[in-house]
């Protein structure tokens, strides 16, 4: 029972505002204009911030486990290259494929990661090890897929060569991939910024978050979502069920328990980052699949997440 009170804390109020975003929209006290100019902050300035602020805050040297952090790379690979194969194939419509991979893999490892872990064990234990393993993945691949198959690409035909081009600029350009190089810098230099610089960017990167679930509120068009009912479906499968299947019992198998087991779950079965829509929409992806994604993994998340962190305990794999 504790677990479920507990998973409600944690996607509820994050339900809330997304609400709230609609209803604001609604009321006219928001409208289009604000959610745009608010995804693009978002996008450039709170969430570069915010990664940076991860991973600068993590001590690379001092809590470096291969074993753990290439296990939860080469889980975060995989999953990204067969989701991303699967719908390349399978998908009726092409412009939705890059906002479904992203909204299929892309896990909310930092927030809920550490979350999860200080609620279970009082500190954030291996949450940093699986942010390090994962997180720059999501990031880089996000901007890559998003980059290769967005409407403007095949709008404008672009040739292949051009579009690895593109992807490849794009990756060295994007906002987030250098908030990712920049903090683990940080993290591996040990940088100790002065405490007015520290608290300026976690102003900033406390942002992220809100406004973004602000944006998605505002934006969202539950029509236009509906028509994209199976592909929403297919995805929330994939977060929340499907990869925490396949690899949990990998890690089980590999002797991970406890925090690390934890941390593993949170990095393949948490609700979709709202991160995900904000690149959609800056990136020519599909945002209303996008948005349509991140409302029902977010809905849907108090209960998987708790089934699982239920079954990890009957089974005596965490205490």
């Amino acid at each position: 029972m504790d677990s479920f009170i507990y998973s409600l804390n944690a996607t509820v109020p994050v339900f809330a505002v997304m609400i709230l975003g609609y209803f604001l929209k609604q009321w006219n006290i928001i409208d289009e204009y604000f959610a745009q100019v608010s995804n693009k902050f978002v996008f450039r300035i709170c969430l570069p911030c915010m990664v940076f602020q991860d991973l600068a805050d993590t001590d690379i040297r001092h809590h470096f486990d291969l074993h753990y952090v290439g296990f939860c790379f080469s889980a975060t690979l995989l999953s990204i290259l067969v989701i991303w194969f699967l719908a390349k194939r399978f998908l009726p419509d092409p412009q939705m494929t890059g906002a479904f991979v992203q909204g299929s893999y892309r896990s909310s490892a930092a927030i809920l990661g550490i979350a999860f872990i200080q609620n279970i064990y009082g500190s954030s234990g291996m949450a940093p090890l699986m942010i390090i393993g994962s997180v720059p993945l999501y990031n880089i691949f996000a901007v890559i897929i998003l980059t290769l198959e967005s409407n403007e690409n095949r709008r404008n035909c672009v040739p292949k060569n051009g579009q690895y081009k593109k992807a490849f600029l794009g990756v060295l350009k994007n906002p987030i991939i250098i908030g990712i190089v920049l903090g683990l810098a940080a993290s591996w230099l040990n940088l100790d910024f002065p405490n007015m610089v520290d608290k300026s960017i976690h102003n900033l990167a406390v942002l992220a978050s809100p406004l973004a679930l602000i944006a998605i509120g505002a934006t969202f068009e539950g029509r236009k979502a509906l028509a994209k009912f199976r592909p929403t479906v297919i995805a929330a499968s994939l977060k929340l069920v499907v990869l925490a299947a396949i690899f949990v019992p990998l890690a089980v198998w590999l002797g991970f328990r406890d925090q690390k087991l934890i941390a593993i779950l949170i990095m393949l079965a948490s609700p979709c980052t709202p991160t995900s829509y904000i690149m959609a929409k800056n990136m020519n992806g599909d945002d209303i699949l996008a948005a349509s994604i991140v409302v029902t993994t977010t809905l849907l998340s108090s209960v998987t997440l708790t089934a699982w962190i239920f079954l990890l305990r009957c089974l005596e794999l965490i205490r």
